[in-house]
């Protein structure tokens, strides 16, 4: 039996019709290559004044039939003359360079692999790119052609991760996903529907352990102290903000963004407003979803306001039908929430001081 109650509970909601603040969106995707006229009439309407695409050399078709995203490489120049070029103080992007790939997993990494990716991100960067995104894929689908995983530490790689910080980028890394991805499909996963929703978001019993992956991850990192590393989604581990401030103590190169897990935070909100306020030098505002104006309040709501027991989206964008938990608005002071929503973008980001108006 599903059991669903109704929640009883009343309280006031106080949803922002604009961030307190203008907005760098520094972690989305251009979903279905939605016209920049349409995206830009809903962040005129919330106060986003700057959207990022990550993925500028790809497309990205999504939807239910896709079960999530999908990546399909395809030359940066489409997204510059569609979107970046009509609007150049609306849209950036970063490259994937050579790691955008979906149909083919296999990467020979003693066959001109990193020398390849090291030309592509020089060309994408020279034609406007502000950064490099890589995707789980490495440490999770990648293998060599023996078929063992590539691991996201192999020395093999450096110097791909070497050339982004002499070029001045940073490189956001997504490594892993929610811890309950990683665990048995059961009804005791706390992230069992979405599962079940989406199959192909289950890692349990891949190659590495979630925690195996963070480990390399923070070896490569530490190995690169002259380039900065952006953590997508927490560092990849909101479940346990003790461990991401340890990680964040440690490596000063280090900064976060929160896309896609205001569920993570909200249902701890104590700890996550200390955890914000702390850090809020090295934390980058992210959506991670497709454009809509409900999404982005909701976001808004989230930092700004003491609003309880609220819901939020999904990780693809949806409301209805998958809330785990209600969230907790976290209320953060002003100096906090201008430093999130576009100061510290601009600094981790070089290249959008030259587009922020």
């Amino acid at each position: 039996m599903d059991f669903r109650p109704e929640p009883l509970l009343k309280r006031p909601s106080h949803i922002p019709g604009k961030a307190r603040f203008p907005v760098i969106d520094a972690h989305n995707h251009l979903f279905n290559d939605t016209p920049a006229d349409r995206m830009m009439s809903i962040m005129d309407q919330v106060g986003v004044r700057l959207f990022v695409n990550l993925t500028g050399n790809c497309i990205l078709p999504f939807g239910a039939e896709q079960k999530g995203y999908t990546i399909q490489r395809r030359d940066l120049s489409i997204y510059n003359q569609g979107w970046v070029a009509p609007h150049p103080d609306r849209f950036a992007c970063f490259t994937m360079s050579e790691f955008a790939r979906w149909d083919d997993f296999t990467v020979d990494l003693d066959a001109g692999f990193a020398e390849k990716c090291v030309a592509g991100l020089e060309r994408d960067v020279a034609a406007g790119a502000l950064g490099l995104k890589v995707t789980k894929e490495l440490g999770l689908r990648f293998r060599a052609p023996d078929g063992s995983m590539i691991r996201v530490d192999d020395p093999r790689l450096y110097p791909v991760w070497k050339k982004a910080g002499d070029l001045g980028i940073p490189v956001l890394i997504h490594s892993t996903d929610p811890v309950g991805f990683f665990l048995p499909m059961d009804e005791k996963n706390e992230h069992y529907s979405t599962l079940l929703t989406y199959p192909g978001w289950s890692f349990h019993g891949s190659t590495f352990t979630k925690w195996e992956i963070l480990e390399q991850r923070t070896r490569m990192i530490a190995d690169h102290p002259g380039t900065t590393f952006i953590l997508p989604h927490v560092a990849n581990n909101p479940e346990d903000l003790d461990w991401v401030a340890a990680l964040m103590d440690r490596l000063p190169n280090v900064c976060i963004d929160f896309s896609a897990r205001m569920d993570e935070l909200g249902r701890q909100p104590y700890s996550a407003r200390e955890f914000l306020i702390r850090f809020q030098d090295r934390v980058l505002f992210g959506a991670d979803m497709p454009v809509s104006a409900l999404m982005y309040r909701t976001y808004f709501r989230f930092l700004e306001t003491s609003d309880e027991y609220f819901d939020y989206p999904g990780y693809v964008g949806e409301f209805d039908n998958f809330t785990r938990w209600k969230i907790y608005g976290l209320h953060l002071p002003d100096e906090a929430l201008e430093k999130i929503y576009n100061g510290n973008a601009l600094r981790v980001i070089p290249g959008l001081k030259g587009i922020w108006k």
